[in-house]
């Protein structure tokens, strides 16, 4: 069996197909609790008692992270949906691209939704100042250890470096 020429391993497409189906089922494990806590939490705020002392700026942003928190869980576990649904069809590969793609998504998705419940918090709690150094640094965190690090290993890699 020959190498696969951009995996450098020995198998056929088909077994290709299973193993990143499950790297990304095993990766989407480790995302989901994360989400699905974030969700839950804000899904119970409304119903505290100091939820009628927020701001028009609070109860705004509490309702895009809410919707940004549904939108990743949305996202993330769709993959795990089109695979019942698409289950013995023999369309793994585009399982696969779709998945990781819906995946991707996601996983922004969730960013955005942490970072606005950090500002909400930190709003809530601290006032602007605060708000805007905490917001900032889980923003940068985020762009940096999701995105940049990884987009910029890639562009190494691809380019042959």
């Amino acid at each position: 069996m020959e190498l696969h020429p951009e995996t450098g391993r020995a198998e056929t497409p088909d077994e290709r197909a299973d193993r990143n189906l499950t790297e990304l089922f095993g990766e989407l494990r480790v995302a989901l609790p994360g989400v699905q806590v974030l969700f839950a939490f804000l899904l119970v705020v409304p119903f505290n008692s100091g939820f009628d002392d927020v701001t028009a700026f609070q109860r705004h942003l509490y309702l895009v992270t809410l919707l940004l928190a549904a939108g990743a869980s949305a996202w993330l576990i769709a993959p795990v949906v089109q695979h019942r649904i698409s289950f013995r069809r023999q369309d793994k590969e585009f399982l696969v691209v779709a998945a990781n793609r819906q995946a991707i998504v996601g996983l922004t998705l969730l960013a955005m939704a942490m970072i606005g419940a950090i500002v909400l918090v930190t709003d809530y709690i601290f006032g602007a100042a605060t708000t805007i150094v905490a917001g900032a640094f889980v923003t940068v965190s985020f762009g940096v250890l999701w995105y940049a690090v990884p987009i910029r290993r890639r562009m190494k890699v691809d380019s042959g470096d």
